[in-house]
């Protein structure tokens, strides 16, 4: 019997539209030298109007356990960008790897991109939006929980769409918030106050952010402000949680990023809900406060928006990054034979 034919995988460098039966791969410094927030910001807000309105589909995240790791894998259609993918990603032995694999409507592979990078442009992005949907405009109060590298992409996004006076942040190293503070002012050109303690960052604040990666509460509900909002962002593991459930119970309004994922991931929901303080019926998804389906509130009162990240939001990234990458003429165009 003759042998089998064998794909060869060719790498072609060129520059301008994707070729038909090519892919284009991006790698994290690709990505670095196009990716904008204003653009990520107006792609992330479209596509979660769109999963409102039934225009697109996320399904929720997956996981598959292995000794030394897990596999996430999330996929979505988002026909507003002209694509559907999935991102997946491996964690073992204390590294992340990130992955977007990017499809035409068509079902040709159009891209595959090297994501943590992009990941954190989306995840800000996604804070920023319900920022500016469910705050008032005026100079506000900002309390960062969290100093890493997603708190830096948080921070860029809500600076893009909220008129801050003061951006207080703490992490529990004191000169890795110091640095963080320094850095942030610079970059931002706002005030950046490194905070003493988790409550000097919180009280008083109108809006207060959870990007870490705690398995239990970060604040107190005592600490935060009447009429605040506040966005956890920092975990998506049922068991994790970074806000108490006693500030669930006495928040006003609960949004979430997508029900069906909240019901998976959302630690602080799902303990609130086991405790009986939270029943799920009070949750009211982005999409819909952004397709104006969702009345408001008569009286003021604290807003939680509970952000566990979604895929559409990575093909919304990626909807908008990848052609800036082609315009510049980055990456490399692949093809198997």
């Amino acid at each position: 019997m003759p042998n089998p034919i064998k794909p060869t995988f060719k790498v072609l460098t060129v520059t301008g539209a994707i070729l038909p039966g090519m892919a284009r791969v991006l790698r994290e410094a690709d990505v670095a030298r196009v990716i904008e927030m204003d653009a990520v910001i107006a792609a992330v807000t479209a596509a979660t109007r769109d999963l409102a309105e039934g225009k697109a589909q996320n399904e929720p995240r997956r996981r598959a356990f292995a000794p030394r790791g897990f596999l996430n894998v999330m996929f979505a259609a988002y026909p507003g960008g002209d694509c559907l993918g999935l991102k997946a990603y491996s964690v073992a032995d204390g590294a992340v790897r990130f992955l977007v694999t990017v499809f035409g409507l068509d079902g040709a592979l159009k891209a595959l991109i090297e994501a943590e990078n992009m990941g954190a442009y989306r995840t800000g992005a996604a804070s920023a939006v319900a920022a500016r949907a469910l705050t008032p405009r005026h100079p506000l109060t900002v309390g960062l929980i969290g100093a890493g590298r997603q708190a830096r992409t948080q921070a860029l996004a809500l600076s893009r769409v909220l008129e801050i006076a003061e951006l207080r942040v703490f992490s529990r190293d004191q000169s890795h918030r110091e640095s963080f503070a320094a850095e942030q002012a610079t970059s931002l050109g706002i005030k950046v106050v490194a905070a003493g303690s988790a409550e000097a960052a919180v009280r008083g604040a109108d809006v207060v952010l959870t990007i870490t990666t705690s398995s239990t509460p970060v604040l107190e509900a005592g600490w935060v402000e009447g009429n605040a909002l506040v966005i956890g962002a920092g975990s998506n593991f049922a068991n994790r949680t970074e806000l108490p459930t006693d500030l669930i119970t006495r928040a006003k309004t609960i949004v979430v990023d997508q029900l069906a994922t909240a019901r998976i991931e959302s630690g602080d929901l799902i303990a609130a809900n086991a405790a009986g303080s939270f029943d799920w019926e009070r949750a009211t998804e982005l999409g819909t406060v952004l397709a104006a389906s969702w009345k408001a509130p008569e009286q003021p009162g604290i807003t939680v928006f509970e952000s566990h990240g979604l895929a559409l939001w990575d093909l919304a990234a990626a909807s908008v990054v990848l052609p800036a990458a082609i315009q510049s003429g980055l990456g490399e165009e692949v093809s198997l034979f």
